[in-house]
């Protein structure tokens, strides 16, 4: 090979390779279309006229990042529950080590937070259940414990099981504390040490900060802070099944199961019998909330995820924080706000993106 084309070729190779993104090089740009820089020009002013407080959007579609608007410099942002779909993401680790099972007893994993009384119930509670948010409390915990300086996974076990677990659903961020416990206690490693080599260099995430509770465990539930670009990260691994640029991260069998209607969800924070006595009382102030044809918050709830309407998934954290994942349009859109109604905040999304993706 003369020396000319040996020279063409090498270059050939080296621009290949500086093209192919790594792990930790910011996420691709493309090009969006006509249709879609309109409907985002129309967007954003919907959400001027809504007075919505939104911090950031981003959209991706085919792996690229086709529109994104920030309202502030993109620093690590509170993510509230999106927190949980990363604790969740750690137990899905943990059990495909081997260190933990969806069958595993909550009082077996922690002998020394039982209460006196061990009723049958909580006998019963298992990973699965705290997963699901179906471990039987009829209200969640998680206000009355989460600023005490004691024992909150004690805490946990000594509040009252209504119902048999498995057969209630209750929003109740405490539970996802106490499988941030369970990671931690199999592991000895505190969720956001334990996913630093499985999830946050892969995708090439800072380390980020997540909270602790008085015991030093990750808060699991709620208090992790994250960019916007690493939740588009998240995004686009959860949309792959679980790979990202190519490389497995996480297991397959696990995004798959984590994304799915595992449970009925009847309302973030409303269990059954409060969502059949609104129900049965048009004139309550709730009534017209409990729409499952319009309702993203009734569609089901996965692993720590919900199911959405149009047949996409989210992880999802109060004043509006969400990693939308719409698998039949090969998109991602994540947002940060500080938004109290975050029902209009969805709605506003799928009137005025959905239709252009």
């Amino acid at each position: 090979m003369n020396r000319r084309l040996f020279s063409l070729l090498l270059a050939a190779i080296l621009l290949a390779a500086a093209s192919c993104s790594q792990p930790g090089d910011p996420l691709r740009r493309g090009k969006a279309s006509a249709a879609l820089d309109e409907a985002f020009a129309s967007y954003l002013q919907a959400v001027a006229d809504s007075a919505e407080q939104l911090h950031s959007i981003m959209v991706l579609q085919h792996g690229k990042v086709l529109e994104e608007h920030f309202f502030v410099p993109d620093t690590a942002h509170i993510l509230n529950s999106v927190s949980k779909t990363f604790t969740s993401t750690a137990v899905g680790f943990a059990i495909g080590e081997g260190l933990l099972s969806l069958d595993d007893r909550v009082v077996d994993l922690f002998p020394g937070s039982l209460p006196a009384h061990v009723s049958d119930t909580l006998a019963r509670v298992t990973i699965r259940h705290l997963l699901t948010m179906n471990c039987g409390h009829g209200k969640d915990p998680t206000g009355s414990i989460r600023n005490g300086d004691g024992d909150w996974v004690k805490a946990f076990m000594e509040w009252p099981i209504d119902y048999e677990p498995g057969t209630c659903y209750c929003y109740n961020s405490l539970g996802t504390y106490v499988l941030s416990a369970a990671v931690q206690k199999v592991t000895g490693q505190k969720v956001v040490d334990y996913l630093e080599p499985r999830l946050w260099q892969p995708l090439g995430i800072e380390k980020p900060y997540w909270q602790e509770s008085p015991a030093g465990i990750n808060t699991g539930g709620w208090g992790l802070y994250l960019k916007t670009e690493d939740l588009a990260r998240m995004g686009l691994c959860l949309l792959d099944g679980g790979k990202f640029h190519g490389r497995q991260v996480i297991p397959a069998d696990w995004v798959k199961e984590m994304s799915a209607a595992q449970v009925p969800s009847v309302g973030a924070g409303m269990n059954e019998r409060q969502v059949a006595e609104i129900r049965n009382n048009p004139a309550h102030p709730a009534y017209a909330y409990l729409d499952p044809e319009h309702n993203d918050w009734q569609q089901g709830y996965g692993y720590q995820m919900w199911r959405c309407r149009h047949g996409a998934f989210r992880a999802d954290g109060a004043s509006g924080q969400y990693i939308l994942v719409l698998p039949g349009q090969d998109a991602v859109i994540v947002t940060t706000a500080n938004i109290q109604n975050m029902r209009q905040e969805l709605n506003l999304i799928w009137d005025y993106l959905l239709p252009a993706l």
